[in-house]
């Protein structure tokens, strides 16, 4: 029974409310056809906290979901902790700048043979298809640092570029480049001038791209448990560095303070880079509670000639959780798929919206999907199933409020009004959550 009372904080009542129990269900009941071609594991994280208890959203325990598809059929639906030593150690003291201590509640992300489980204040965790945990991720010993949630994965040399701004003294930024072969090759400081919370950043072809954004480390709040606050005196600033280039390389842009949590894609045009990202006038401002500024679409243009920044907002639309075909990251995409946010205003809690949205970048026009009026989405994940870059399926995990049981969708990407392909019925509830990715079955 979720503890609906309005006693506890929000992330921890209705569908924000952790789980407790781990599980496994094979029997699942399916509306439509699952495509055959879909050989694989969806996987999701989100904050979970064990105790049932966290001080903020972002710091609750990870948990993943995972939906096994395998020709045509489900085979199965479970959950469970990622086991970190928050979950095995919980009764130990936590050792400051202990790395391992982390959540894997934020993002999941398939390189080369590993699924990572990230959050940005900590080493990745190391998952199976099966969702058991195999263990920490910080290459031999070689990563100092901690690592952002949401590395890029080339698609044309197989590489992942990361960073780091957890760091209490400088340098507060950190690149970090991995080979195709999952050995490091490059972890860079890089002075900035404060500890800004850079949730995501973005690359291109030849550019790795930093959002140095006035979300700012402020020690007098640590009692709060998300120690920012927006100060847009700090100024705003894109910074641009080659991929394999070392911080003397970093070009700043300045432009018009605002804040982003998720960006979409990147590419190059010519000598300007362009970048899609759902771009909120500020975050936290009253507070680390403070949603009432939700996220739009805009696209952003840095002249790497003149120096400027010039903004256009795409569309109106409250939309987050931005995903490209993965073929097309850091090149130029046409179609971009969003998560719809409501509640706009309203300071209390974020609210996932009831449509996912597909974006032509190139025009701008955008068509939805409507999953229902009580149901609240989820990050719409691409899956390839053609040579067409939108030939293929978006899936998510969505939940009803009136039912108060999840489903996990698969809609058709090139026909994303229309209803479902299949709509998997999930046992019980699936709490909101983070990110996840398809990870296609390896023989």
């Amino acid at each position: 029974m979720v503890d609906t009372s309005l006693a506890l904080p929000w992330h921890l009542r209705n569908n924000w409310a952790p789980l407790q129990e781990e599980r496994t269900d094979s029997a699942l009941t399916v509306e439509g056809t699952i495509p055959p071609e879909l050989n694989g594991t969806y996987i999701r994280t989100g904050p979970n906290p064990k105790s049932g208890n966290s001080a903020h959203w972002f710091l609750g325990d990870g948990m993943v979901h995972g939906v096994r598809l395998k020709g045509g059929k489900v085979e199965w639906y479970r959950n469970r902790f990622v086991q970190t030593p928050n979950i095995t150690e919980s009764d130990a003291p936590a050792a400051r700048g202990d790395l391992r201590r982390g959540k894997g509640n934020t993002h999941v992300l398939a390189h080369g043979k590993q699924i990572l489980c990230l959050n940005e204040s900590a080493w990745p965790w190391m998952i199976d298809q099966d969702l058991n945990t195999l263990g920490f991720q910080n290459y031999d010993g070689k990563l100092p640092c901690s690592m952002t949630a949401h590395p890029k994965v080339c698609p044309e040399t197989g590489e992942l570029f990361a960073f780091s701004y957890f760091s209490f003294r400088p340098p507060y930024l950190h690149y970090i480049r991995v080979g195709a072969d999952g050995q490091l090759k490059q972890v860079e400081g890089i002075d900035i001038p404060n500890m800004v919370m850079m949730h995501d950043f973005s690359i291109t072809r030849n550019y790795a791209i930093f959002l140095d954004l006035p979300l700012v480390y402020n020690p007098a709040l640590l009692a709060t448990g998300m120690p920012f606050k927006f100060d847009a005196k700090a100024g705003a600033r894109i910074g641009v560095m080659p991929r394999n280039g070392t911080a003397r390389d970093v070009r700043w842009f300045s432009m018009p303070p605002c804040y982003v949590f998720h960006t979409v894609n990147s590419y190059e045009d010519g000598r300007s880079v362009v970048m899609h990202v759902s771009k909120m006038v500020s975050a936290f401002g009253a507070n680390s509670n403070d949603y009432s500024n939700v996220a739009r679409l805009w696209k952003w243009t840095i002249d790497l000639d003149n120096g400027t920044v010039s903004e256009e907002q795409v569309d109106d639309q409250p939309g987050d959780f931005g995903r490209v075909n993965e073929a097309r990251v850091g090149l130029k995409a046409r179609y971009g798929y969003l998560m719809s946010l409501a509640g706009e205003g309203n300071s209390e809690e974020p609210i996932y919206g009831s449509q996912i949205m597909k974006y032509d970048l190139q025009s701008g026009a955008r068509t939805m999907h409507e999953l229902g009026e009580t149901v609240r989405g989820g990050e719409p994940v691409f899956v390839s199933g053609g040579a067409g870059e939108d030939e293929g399926w978006l899936m998510v995990i969505c939940h009803d409020t009136g039912s108060g049981k999840s489903k996990f969708v698969i809609l058709d990407a090139q026909n994303i009004s229309a209803p479902p392909v299949a709509t998997i019925r999930l046992p019980g509830r699936v709490p909101y959550g983070a990110h996840g990715s398809w990870i296609p079955l390896q023989a």
